[in-house]
C-alpha cells in the first residue's frame, strides 16, 4: 500500500511540476533534468550517511546534496504558505514601526533552517532587507544548501546577510567579532548562553522557521533554544506541515483558534507514512510544544491542494508567536488588570497599588471570564489565551468550542444591521459619558454610535462568534485601509484583492480567530455573490432578487431604487405591489407555516404578531386555536411593513436598508453613516476604538460580570421576542439589567408586538416602561419599519440584594507568574 502511494503521488508531482514549473526553467529538457534530480533524490536514492559528516548533518546532506541546485525550482508549489508567513511577519513589523513600537532602529533576523536563502530573498517583496534589518542570519545544517545561499546573497550584494552552517541548538548571538572564512560575524560557534535575557542587544527581533521544524529530530531543545534567542519583544514566524485531530487540542484555550485544524484519520495516517520516507516527522507534539513555549499571535491551518486530485491535500499551518510572558512584564501585568477592569467596569487598581494594600482587591469583586482564564493558565504554567497577545485588546477571550458557539457553524446570520440607528440617537441622546451595552449584529450601529456620540465605553455582545468577526473586520479596515478600499469592502461588498489586504494590512489589527475566519472566507469578497449575499441574511437577499427576476419585476425594482421623487417611487411600487401582493403569492403564504419558516420568525414572536392581528380584527383570543389566522397575520404584517416605507421614505437617498435589500449593495449617495468619508476619517484615528470591548457570550453572562450600577444604556434589539413565555428568561434578564444599570439608566428594545408580554417583567423589576413608537396600520415609525413597537425602559428602583446575580470573584494576578 505504501509503495503504491509513493508511485501515485510521485506521478502526480511530476505532472504538476511539468505544468506549473517555475518560469526560469523554460524548456522541456531543463524541466526533465530538474524533475529527474528531484525524483531520484526523494524517492530512489538510498539515504546513506555522508562519510564527510556525522549524525543529522550527514542525513541531511545525503538527502539534499544531489538536489541542492534544483531545490528552489521544485519547492515553489510544494511548500505553500511561505509567502503568507513572510507577509504576516512583515505586516507586524510595519505596524510596530508606524506606532514607534520597534525596540531598535534596525531589527535583527535569524532564519533557522533557511536552506538556500529563498525566504530571505522573498522577504524583499515586503521589507527592504538590506536596509530594514541590521543583520540577517541564515542558519542551516546542510553544507550544500548553505553554499547555494552564499552564492545567492553574493549575487544580490546583501552584505548584512550571513550564512551559518551550524546546528540550530548551538547557534547563539554574542558580542561582535571579526568575520571568519565562513562569513559568520556576530554568531557564536560555541554554546554561548544569554543569562535571563539580560543581554538583549544580542537577541533576535525576528526568528523564522520555514518547513524546518518538522525535519529536526530533537525539536524540544531547538524550541527551547529559540525561546532563549528571541528578544522579549521579538516575533516568531513558523510555517510547516502538520497532521492533528481536533481531540488533541481540546481544552487548550491558548492556541488562537482551531478552525480547519482537524485532519481526518486517513489523512493523518497517510501523510505521516508518506513524510517518514524523507525523515520528516509530523508528530503533533512539535506544534504542541511550540504553542506551549510561546504566546500565540496568529495561528492558521491551511491545505495545499496543488498536489492532489479529488480532495487530496497536504495540511500545513502558519504560526506567529511572541514570548509567552510578554503581557506579564512590569507593564503587562497592569495591562491584564486594566483589561479586566474595562470588561467589568470595575475601578482600576495598578499592581503598585495592589502591593501597597492587597486588601483593596476585595473592593473589586467582579472578574471577567478573560481574567479567570488567565488565572487558570498561569496556575498551570501555560501561555495566556491568544487575545492577550494581540496588538489591540478590544476582543475579549471566549471558548470557541462551546456548543453555544459552534451551533452557528462558522457562519454569520446578519451581514448588515436592520435597526434604524437614527431613531436610537434621537430617543436616547447618547453622549460621551455613556457606558453602553449593545448587541453586535453586523456592527453597523455600534460604529455609528462611536462616530457620532463617542460614548466612554461600548460593550458589544453577540453569542455568534462570526458576528463579532465581522465587526473586527470593519474595525481593522478603519485602522489600516484608505477610504476607497474600505468602500469596496463594505459599500459594494466585493474586493478582488481582499486576501492581499487581509494579510498585508488588516492582520495586525485582528484577533487570531477573526483572522482565521476571514482567511477561510476570502471568496465571500472575491466571488460572484459578495459580502451581502452571504450568511443568513444573504439567503433572504438572494430570495428577494430571485423573486423579482421570476415575476419580471427586476427592471421596475431598479427604477424604484433610482427614483428621484416620492411620486415616481410610489408609481413603481404600485406595479410591484400588484404582483407581490397577488392572490397566488397570498395563497402560498396562507398555506401552513411557509412564510414563518422562510423569515426565521421564532414561535414566541409569531404568537405576538398573531395576537395583534386578532386584536385589530376584533377577534376574540379564545378562538386563536380554532381559526388558523397565522398566514393572514403574517401577510398583514408584511403589508404594514413595506407599503408605508415605499410611500414615505426615499429609497434612493435615505433608506439604505431597502436599497441594499433590493440591489445587493449601497450607493455612494445612500449608505449607512459608518460608510461616509467623514466617519472613515474620524474612526481611522488611533484612539477611536479605545472604549470598545467585544464580548462573545450571552447577554446575561456579560451583565453578571459587570460592576453593579455602571451601565447607562442597554440596546437589546428584539432579542427578548425570542424568549419562551413560559420560562423565567425574561424576568431574569430584566433583573440582570437592573443590576448593571445606574438609576436612571435606560433599556431600548424593539418588538414585533405592539405591547410585548415581557414589558410586565421589566415593570416588576424596577423599570418604568414607555412606548416611544407604535406602528399602526398605514404608519411608518422609522426607515426599516420592521418592528411594531419601540420601547424605552428606565430604571427607577434598585432590586433587593437577594434578587441580584451572584458576584464572580478570582484570585489576585500578582501571586501568579509564567
Amino acid at each position: 500500500m505504501l509503495a503504491l502511494s509513493v508511485v501515485v503521488l510521485s506521478c502526480m508531482i511530476v505532472v504538476i511540476l511539468l505544468r506549473y514549473g517555475r518560469s526560469a526553467v523554460t524548456d522541456l529538457r531543463a524541466n526533465v533534468s530538474v524533475l529527474c534530480k528531484f525524483f531520484y533524490a526523494c524517492f530512489l536514492k538510498p539515504h546513506t550517511s555522508d562519510k564527510e559528516y556525522n549524525g543529522q548533518q550527514a542525513a541531511l546532506e545525503s538527502f539534499y546534496k544531489a538536489q541542492a541546485d534544483v531545490y528552489d525550482a521544485t519547492r515553489a508549489r510544494l511548500l505553500r504558505g511561505r509567502e503568507d508567513m513572510l507577509v504576516l511577519v512583515a505586516a507586524q513589523f510595519k505596524y510596530k514601526a508606524s506606532i514607534g513600537g520597534l525596540k531598535r532602529a534596525k531589527p535583527l533576523w535569524v532564519d533557522i533552517g533557511g536552506g538556500t536563502g529563498w525566504n530571505i530573498e522573498a522577504m524583499a517583496e515586503y521589507l527592504d532587507v538590506p536596509n530594514f534589518f541590521s543583520e540577517v542570519y541564515l542558519v542551516d545544517l546542510s553544507p550544500s544548501l548553505c553554499e547555494i545561499a552564499r552564492k545567492r546573497f553574493a549575487r544580490l550584494g546583501w552584505n548584512n546577510v550571513h550564512v551559518v552552517c551550524q546546528d540550530a541548538r548551538l547557534f547563539r548571538l554574542g558580542p561582535p567579532k571579526e568575520a571568519d572564512e565562513k562569513n559568520t560575524p556576530y554568531a557564536q560557534t560555541s554554546a554561548y548562553q544569554l543569562e535571563n535575557q539580560q543581554d538583549q542587544d544580542y537577541a533576535a527581533d525576528l526568528i523564522t522557521l520555514s518547513y524546518s521544524l518538522s525535519m529536526i529530530p530533537d525539536y524540544y531543545s531547538v524550541v527551547d533554544s529559540i525561546a532563549s534567542l528571541l528578544h522579549p519583544k521579538g516575533l516568531l514566524g513558523v510555517v510547516d506541515f502538520y497532521v492533528q485531530s481536533i481531540v488533541e487540542t481540546s481544552g487548550r484555550n491558548y492556541i488562537g483558534g482551531s478552525l480547519q485544524r482537524h485532519v481526518n484519520w486517513i489523512g493523518r495516517s497517510f501523510w505521516r507514512a508518506w513524510f517518514d520516507l524523507d525523515r520528516v516527522g509530523l508528530e503533533g507534539a512539535k506544534r504542541d510544544y511550540l504553542e506551549y513555549r510561546f504566546g500565540t499571535l496568529k495561528s492558521v491551518d491551511e491545505r495545499n491542494y496543488i498536489l492532489g486530485l479529488g480532495g487530496v491535500c497536504i495540511p500545513y499551518y502558519i504560526y506567529l508567536g511572541v514570548s509567552k510572558s510578554a503581557p506579564l512584564n512590569a507593564k503587562g501585568a497592569a495591562l491584564v488588570e486594566r483589561l479586566d477592569a474595562d470588561c467589568t467596569e470595575s475601578p482600576y487598581l495598578s499592581p503598585r497599588q495592589h502591593q501597597l494594600d492587597l486588601s483593596r482587591a476585595a473592593e473589586i469583586p467582579v472578574r471577567s471570564k478573560a481574567y479567570n482564564s488567565a488565572i487558570v493558565n498561569l496556575s498551570a504554567n501555560l501561555p495566556l489565551p491568544s487575545t492577550f497577545y494581540q496588538n489591540n485588546h478590544w476582543r475579549i477571550y471566549y471558548d470557541e468550542n462551546l456548543p453555544k458557539h459552534t451551533q452557528f457553524q462558522n457562519e454569520f446570520i446578519y451581514g448588515f444591521n436592520w435597526e434604524d440607528s437614527r431613531v436610537d440617537q434621537r430617543v436616547l441622546k447618547i453622549n460621551s459619558e455613556d457606558v453602553m451595552l449593545c448587541i453586535t449584529s453586523a456592527g453597523d450601529n455600534i460604529l455609528d454610535y462611536l462616530a457620532t456620540a463617542n460614548p466612554r465605553r461600548i460593550h458589544a455582545i453577540d453569542l455568534n462568534p462570526s458576528q463579532n468577526h465581522l465587526l473586527e473586520l470593519k474595525i481593522a479596515s478603519f485602522k489600516s485601509l484608505p477610504y476607497m478600499d474600505f468602500w469596496k469592502l463594505f459599500g459594494e461588498g466585493k474586493h478582488p484583492r481582499f486576501k492581499s489586504l487581509l494579510i498585508n494590512k488588516l492582520s495586525p489589527h485582528m484577533s487570531s480567530q477573526a483572522f482565521q475566519f476571514w482567511l477561510n472566507h476570502v471568496p465571500m469578497f472575491t466571488g460572484r455573490r459578495g459580502l451581502y449575499e452571504s450568511g443568513g441574511s444573504g439567503h433572504a437577499l438572494r430570495l428577494v432578487r430571485w423573486l423579482m427576476w421570476v415575476t419580471g419585476l427586476k427592471k421596475t425594482t431598479q427604477r424604484m431604487c433610482e427614483a428621484k421623487t416620492l411620486n415616481e417611487q410610489r408609481e413603481h411600487w404600485s406595479k410591484i405591489r400588484r404582483i407581490l401582493m397577488s392572490r397566488i403569492l397570498h395563497w402560498i403564504v396562507m398555506t401552513g407555516d411557509f412564510l414563518w419558516k422562510a423569515a426565521g420568525v421564532p414561535p414566541a414572536q409569531r404568537d405576538m404578531i398573531i395576537s395583534d392581528h386578532l386584536d385589530q380584527a376584533g377577534i376574540n383570543h379564545l378562538r386563536l386555536h380554532l381559526t388558523d389566522n397565522s398566514g393572514e397575520a403574517m401577510w398583514e404584517y408584511i403589508e404594514n411593513t413595506l407599503a408605508p416605507v415605499a410611500r414615505e421614505t426615499m429609497i434612493s437617498e435615505e433608506n439604505f436598508y431597502y436599497l441594499l435589500t433590493l440591489q445587493g449593495k449601497y450607493s455612494r449617495k445612500c449608505h449607512p453613516p459608518y460608510l461616509s468619508p467623514k466617519t472613515h476619517a474620524r474612526l481611522s484615528k488611533s484612539n477611536a476604538f479605545d472604549g470598545l470591548r467585544i464580548h462573545t457570550d450571552e447577554i446575561n453572562e456579560v451583565i453578571s460580570r459587570i460592576t453593579p450600577g455602571t451601565l447607562t444604556i442597554a440596546i437589546i434589539m428584539d432579542s427578548m421576542d425570542w424568549f419562551d413565555t413560559q420560562s423565567e428568561d425574561a424576568i431574569n434578564q430584566a433583573r440582570a439589567l437592573n443590576y448593571a444599570l445606574k438609576l436612571g439608566g435606560r433599556v431600548l428594545l424593539r418588538s414585533a408586538g405592539l405591547k410585548p408580554w415581557y414589558i410586565a417583567s421589566f415593570e416588576s423589576a424596577g423599570f418604568t416602561a414607555r412606548r416611544v413608537a407604535a406602528r399602526l396600520p398605514g404608519t411608518c415609525i422609522d426607515r426599516v419599519n420592521m418592528y411594531a413597537s419601540t420601547w424605552i425602559l428606565t430604571k427607577t428602583a434598585s432590586l433587593p440584594s437577594e434578587k441580584l446575580p451572584p458576584v464572580v470573584t478570582a484570585p489576585i494576578l500578582e501571586k501568579l507568574e509564567i
